[in-house]
């Protein structure tokens, strides 16, 4: 019983070890991804995002595109953001468009996955976004009657969802601040404490919203890297059948990011476990694209657009991912640069004073100094109109916060009902 219950505990104690390192190792890469994510989002206006994408014409995919390429890498916050945008007159395709974008054309997972997986799984994701994109654009049509995007939207004007967090109300700039920031020249803008406080503050907005997801990922990871056996993943994905694995690879690659819970930047660490256990090149692609149809995702698609259309919306997602996951495997065998190389170890589970170390301490320097400004933007008169909801963290626009309440003599406001219902509980 002993001997059971120290292989047990070693095994836990190696998998927590193999996912800290893997954090440890991408440290400065998420610091550096959420750093310039938050800057982007406070200086860059979306006011006009509803009017710029009314169709799925090839101008306003390029919009939506570009705009989602410099919004927020949270698959939930992209989620809610593709909801708000149709919900106020987008067009739905297009708004899909946005979601995709958001989360796999953004900067911080390509600098994760050059750090732990290698350039050519960089490189793929903006291979790959694109083609994705491109087929949601030209597939969109078909897939989609306008009957049922005109449901969903009539659904969600009548608020027939409810509960969840309503990161529509979570933003970083005030109206009047975003139109100062507009007016004024760069020069003045960059050297404006108040708006990189607004700034750090979305920095920590997507940190916090990403804090599971993020934890998640590691710790699933390093278990997958040291307690599943190479035979186990043998079993599930087909190996040395040429054409016939690619196929099974990218089909089986989403129904493990499914399952798996992990969206976002936290799905990197699982696809790098993945990629050491034998799935093929075009797998790993697939795997990570599949962030969006994770299973709690899943669920805010049925509470925002109804059950019919999350299981069109499932397979839709599903056949482009795989197929642009197939397609970048394709395009890298073209060229011969396809990756061959599966280290047997995917991170060294040792400190050591190399250029990984120095580059975590110099970023932790600068989240220590974001996190000085967060903590101190009213003092440099950023997140005026603001409030931080005290359950999850969120930055919420006190004049149309989703919800409300004087708690203990303090007034609170909430990104959502289920936000203010959980703190009311409490303090009972």
């Amino acid at each position: 019983m002993s001997l059971v219950l120290a292989t047990v505990t070693g095994g836990i104690g190696r998998s927590l070890r193999e996912g800290f390192f893997m954090f440890w190792e991408t440290l400065w890469p998420l610091v550096l991804g959420f750093s310039l994510s938050g800057a982007v989002q406070a200086f860059v206006s979306k006011d006009q995002m509803e009017r710029m994408m009314g169709d799925h014409r090839p101008k306003s995919v390029a919009r939506a595109t570009g705009l989602g390429m410099v919004s927020s890498s949270c698959s939930y916050a992209a989620t809610a953001m593709a909801k708000s945008l149709f919900q106020k007159g987008a067009d739905f395709v297009t708004a899909m468009v946005f979601m995709f974008a958001s989360t796999n054309l953004v900067i911080e997972l390509g600098v994760v996955l050059l750090i732990l997986m290698g350039w050519q799984f960089a490189a793929a994701e903006f291979i790959g976004g694109p083609i994705m994109i491109l087929l949601l654009a030209l597939t969109g049509g078909f897939v989609l009657r306008r009957g049922l995007a005109d449901a969903a939207r009539q659904r969600l004007q009548e608020g027939k969802m409810a509960g969840g967090h309503d990161h529509q109300g979570m933003v970083g700039v005030s109206d009047e601040r975003q139109a100062e920031l507009e007016a004024a020249p760069w020069s003045k803008k960059l050297r404006s404490k108040a708006a990189w406080s607004d700034a750090a503050s979305y920095t920590m907005a997507d940190l916090t919203m990403l804090r599971k997801e993020l934890v998640i990922g590691y710790v699933v990871a390093g278990a997958l890297a040291v307690l599943v056996p190479m035979t186990a993943w043998n079993s599930v994905f087909f190996r040395g059948h040429g054409v016939w694995t690619s196929l099974e690879n990218v089909v089986v690659g989403p129904i493990i990011a499914i399952v798996s819970f992990v969206c976002s930047v936290g799905n990197v660490p699982m696809a790098a476990a993945l990629w050491h256990g034998g799935i093929s090149f075009g797998g790993v692609i697939a795997f990570i694209f599949a962030d969006l149809i994770t299973l709690p995702l899943l669920l805010i698609y049925r509470k925002y657009y109804g059950t019919g259309l999350t299981l069109r919306l499932l397979a839709w997602f599903w056949v482009v991912m795989a197929v642009a996951g197939l397609a970048v495997e394709g395009l890298f065998a073209l060229v011969g640069s396809t990756p061959t190389t599966r280290p047997h170890d995917i991170v060294h589970t040792t400190f050591s004073w190399n250029y990984t170390t120095f580059l975590n301490l110099a970023f932790l320097a600068l989240f220590a100094y974001l996190y000085y400004l967060y903590r101190n933007r009213e003092r440099f008169g950023g997140g005026e109109g603001y409030a931080i909801d005290p359950v999850c963290g969120m930055q919420v626009r006190t004049a149309d916060a989703p919800a409300q309440a004087i708690i203990d003599g303090h007034h609170h406001y909430f990104c959502s009902d289920h936000c203010k219902e959980r703190l009311e509980a409490t303090s009972r």
